[in-house]
């Protein structure tokens, strides 16, 4: 009988099922007579008879595995796994320490008078996973690249720090501010991998779960384009993502799969943790989520390696003559093997192998306890070596490790596998007691017994201590770390916003042309033009950006292998290996994700890359604003543009694309600078400024949203006397009026200004009203500073209080103010407790639609007549004018019929 170590595995799909070969002698017949078909009839006459063999196979119902799925069984044969490099019996040691000081911090942030919460479970089941890597895969920082990025399971963050603690890189008081972050400063550590929050610890936010696998593919991309462009060499750096089973249900955990397999990212290695849970019940109860993932995986051109159960089962497997063994595994849902990870040896005796007598007989020498611990493959470190060695060696295609493991494993029969174990934070001190007899570690029972328990360091100058950092030292360095080695930029002079400043003459261009203008000069600049990175859902035509598509090239690893259908043109599509601009295809999730790995290249590789993401605005913000959070907490930086903005603009589209909300989405996000501009000189203002503050000296964790349209207006040139500081700040006067008897006060924004001038027209020229013109370039930073300076007024009493910048700014402004956008009026409404005297606001309230224009503005009352309504309603209630005024404006503009209103400027892609 063959043993464990000299099994022949069956290849199939390109992976081994473990059956041994009782008979090499047919076998090698089998094969010889297939030899012979190719030699003798070609390829296409044994191809077809391999098909009829596995359909005949099928007809006489032997079970063939189809290509997409294998046996339920691990992919590396034993006979085929590597020599194990470590010291398996300190690394337990370890191991044992680590898991402790996880539960136990845990435990202790649940104590009276704190009870923050956390999370055991799930450390508890990957913490094998993390060690091998730890101890023998994860590269550092110290020789200077970017190492090894790695992107943590959020639940499994204790694991982590109770792994710091015993390098001494987090003492004993940071464990016992685990998320205690404000009443425990400076030692509180945040709840999960959150860069912002310990910017010298995590790197990558993961706990909005199914955001750290699209990451991580896009990390990894980042990588190949970084080095393929000559801007870092990443060569070395290998991308890990560990995530859970449960989490592989998110759609941003396998939709962008394709992308890695297609572009052959082999720097990647997913590591699922498949403990068969999810947060309160089995991920597949009925079903096998192994399987399921191993064809989801190899049917997006993954390589798969499975990794199901420890060494204890290879006898096993190595009796199983007939398959029946496989068969079994093959055959039992999910949910079942959680119900075997609760039950006694006897238990999965008679209900496991009761079932058959070869299976009785495969353990009638084991004992029921030998039973009861036939383990998972995720516990084993031998097995985990051989798995993740074999991802790192596979060349061509990302890996995928499908990790089999117990949630809950080593707590303790109340945790190990149950369905409420993720929510249970909290060891009984009878927990605590066999938890530790579990673990083999010397702390006596009345440290258990007495108060909060005790977490467990065996000391600095212990074998095992010295041999963490000696593995860390030889894989360069500690992990995780985060490292700001990248120096400010070399920022271009005012040369490069000229164009834009000059204003567009007579003809019309919208804001986004205006934005691609100034971008297009800023590519140019010797110092930095290669360091923007431009990002676009297909759709850089769209946006007037397929300009560039000569010159900066669309990134393909594979360059262009194929005669482009527009290539006689000038602006034709051009692919390059070291293309400048991402087109990622129709992904707004996929495209945003390339914006956080480029944004935060200067930290990750120490290089600043300057991403510029161009989208349509309704599928920003509203979208993957997850992300955008996400992009915070990773401390990103660069460029958001919402194109085609406003809830007017684009007017062919309809609902789903009639975005009047995105601003005020953006302003939920701390991190991000809003701007929603109306000329170009603006936006080169503002660009320059925010180059300056996320590139220069100090540079800020921030990033920038502008809003831009696609409707043509004329730009004026920048004004002689241009409020700088107010277009920074977020307002400022473009348009003095100059006659009318009456005063008044239009503050707009964006696409509105155009509309605000011609009300100025109109109630000069018809009312004899004099209105003053305010460009709102940004109305959530106009907020955010008056909320500043009202909190610190409210802190600091004794002090000389603080006025507001837009409540000084139109402090001396004369008459009412009406404030008009595209948006719905909630955004202009951010500022209206800050503005002196009476304020009104319209806006685009309500569904958007498909109409011309001029009718949708006049729909939701925001064109230039229903300005000059709003200034004349504000006017008579303060009794400058008669209020019979405003039935007759209503009437001479035919305000209440959408069909009397100019249909407008019509087309302006961009």
């Amino acid at each position: 009988m063959a043993s464990g170590s000299d099994r022949n595995p069956i290849i199939i799909g390109g992976l081994p099922s473990q059956v041994p070969d009782f008979d090499p002698e047919e076998t090698q017949e089998w094969l010889d007579s297939l030899d012979a078909a190719v030699d003798e009839r070609g390829r296409e006459r044994a191809r077809y008879l391999m098909l009829r063999l596995i359909e005949r196979a099928r007809e006489r119902r032997v079970a063939v595995p189809e290509m997409r799925s294998t046996d339920y069984v691990n992919t590396i044969a034993t006979k085929d796994e590597p020599f194990f490099p470590g010291n398996e019996e300190i690394e337990r040691k370890v191991l044992n320490a680590t898991r402790w000081n996880a539960a136990v911090m845990v435990s202790r942030a649940q104590r009276p008078g704190i009870g923050v919460g956390g999370h055991i479970a799930t450390f508890a089941s990957s913490a094998s996973l993390y060690d091998v890597g730890f101890n023998h895969f994860f590269r550092g920082k110290d020789e200077g690249d970017g190492g090894d990025q790695i992107f943590f399971q959020g639940h499994a963050s204790p694991g982590v720090y109770a792994r710091a603690y015993l390098l001494d890189r987090l003492g004993e008081a940071q464990l016992d501010a685990f998320r205690q972050e404000k009443s425990k400063a400076p030692n509180g550590l945040s709840s999960y991998p959150h860069p912002r929050l310990m910017p010298d610890f995590w790197e990558f936010p993961t706990v909005s779960m199914g955001l750290g696998p699209l990451g991580a593919i896009y990390q990894a991309r980042m990588n190949r384009y970084m080095e393929a462009r000559g801007i870092a060499d990443t060569s070395r750096s290998h991308v890990w993502a560990y995530l859970g089973d449960g989490e592989m249900d998110e759609p941003e955990s396998l939709g962008q799969l394709s992308i890695a397999a297609r572009e052959g990212l082999d720097n990647l290695t997913f590591v699922v943790n498949c403990n068969l849970q999810r947060l309160d019940g089995p991920v597949r109860g009925n079903g096998k989520i192994m399987q399921e993932l191993e064809s989801q995986f190899r049917g997006a051109g993954w390589n798969v390696i499975k990794l199901v159960w420890d060494r204890s089962w290879d006898p096993l497997l190595a009796q199983d003559r007939d398959g029946i063994l496989v068969n079994k595994l093959n055959t039992t849902p999910d949910g079942q093997f959680q119900t075997y990870a609760t039950e006694t040896g006897a238990y999965i005796r008679q209900h496991f192998f009761g079932d058959d007598h070869r299976l009785r007989a495969m353990v009638e020498n084991m004992t029921d306890d030998q039973i009861l611990h036939l383990g998972r493959g995720g516990h084993d470190h031998k097995k985990i070596y051989a798995a993740y060695a074999a991802a790192k060696a596979h060349k061509g295609q990302p890996t995928v490790i499908l990790a089999q493991t117990v949630k809950g494993w080593t707590l303790g029969p109340n945790f190990e596998g149950r369905n409420a174990t993720h929510q249970m934070k909290k060891l009984t001190v009878e927990d605590l007691k066999g938890f530790r007899d579990r673990l083999h570690l010397p702390i006596p029972d009345k440290d258990l017994e007495d108060g909060v328990p005790p977490y467990y360091h065996p000391g600095p100058k212990s074998e095992e201590i010295q041999y963490m950092h000696d593995r860390r030292n030889a894989l360069g360095g500690y992990v995780p770390t985060r490292v700001v080695r990248a120096k400010p930029l070399q920022l271009p002079d005012d040369k490069a916003y000229a164009t834009a400043k000059k204003g567009s003459g007579q003809q019309k261009i919208a804001t986004t042309m205006a934005f691609v203008r100034v971008l297009k000069d800023l590519m140019r600049d010797k110092e930095i033009g290669k360091r923007f990175v431009p990002i676009a859902p297909d759709e850089y035509r769209t946006f007037g950006m397929d300009a560039f598509f000569p010159s900066a090239k669309i990134y393909n690893p594979l360059g262009q292998q194929y005669e482009s259908v527009d290539r006689e043109l000038l602006l034709a599509y051009k692919e390059s290996p070291t293309g400048q601009m991402l087109h990622d295809g129709i992904t707004e999730a996929g495209c945003t994700a390339s914006l956080i790995a480029a944004g935060s290249a200067y930290a990750t590789h120490g290089e600043p890359l300057i991403p510029v993401y161009v989208f349509y605005s309704m599928f920003g913000f509203q979208r993957t604003g997850d992300q955008f959070w996400q992009m915070a907490d990773q401390l990103a930086r660069g460029f958001v543009l919402g194109a085609t903005a406003g809830r007017t603009t684009l007017t062919g589209e309809g609902l789903q694309h009639a975005d009047g909300h995105s601003q005020l989405l953006a302003s939920t996000n701390p991190a991000c600078v809003a701007y929603d501009p109306a000329y170009g000189y603006e936006i080169a203002h503002i660009v320059k400024d925010g180059l300056r503050r996320m590139y220069g000296e100090n540079s800020e964790d921030i990033f920038y949203y502008l809003t831009v349209y696609n409707e043509p207006i004329q730009h004026p040139a920048e004004p002689a006397d241009v409020d700088v500081d107010g277009i920074l700040k977020g307002l400022h006067r473009v348009a003095p009026g100059d006659k009318g008897e009456h005063a008044a006060q239009i503050l707009a924004s964006g696409v509105a200004v155009p509309w605000a001038i011609e009300a100025q027209r109109i109630l000069a020229d018809e009312w004899n009203v004099k209105a003053d013109i305010w460009s709102a370039t940004s109305w959530n930073e106009l907020r955010r500073e008056a909320v500043a300076v009202e909190e610190h007024n409210l802190l600091h009493p004794e002090e000389e209080q603080s006025v507001p910048y837009v409540t000084q700014k139109l402090q001396g402004a004369e008459g009412p103010k009406v404030a008009v956008s595209d948006w719905m009026r909630s955004v202009p409404d951010q500022i209206a407790r800050w503005v002196p005297g009476t304020y009104q606001s319209l806006g685009a309230d309500g569904f958007g639609f498909a109409d011309t224009r001029g009718a949708a503005r006049r729909f939701f009352h925001i064109d230039a007549q229903s300005i000059v309504l709003a200034v004349l309603t504000e006017l008579a209630k303060e009794g400058k004018v008669d209020r019979s005024l405003l039935k007759q404006a209503i009437d001479r503009y035919q305000l209440l019929d959408v069909t009397a209103a100019e249909a407008g400027e019509a087309g302006g892609d961009a």
